[in-house]
């Protein structure tokens, strides 16, 4: 759970940047939305494997220049 503790003198706004800034370190929102919808585990497979082919093309494209 994060958790932000307003310090004294500090606005609301700060807080709550710090707040943001540490829930998206720990990909919270990116477990939330994994979790937000049912994935077969074929498809599960079928994203993982299509991910891994992007990134070696973009791997491929780098190193080409």
């Amino acid at each position: 759970m994060t958790e932000v503790i307003i310090q004294e003198g500090e606005s609301l706004e700060g807080a709550l940047r710090r707040f943001k800034r540490r829930v998206q370190q720990a990909d919270i929102i990116k477990e939330i939305k994994k979790h937000s919808y049912y994935m077969k585990p074929g498809e599960k497979r079928r994203a993982k494997a299509a991910l891994s082919r992007k990134r070696m093309r973009k791997k491929m494209r780098r190193e080409q220049d």
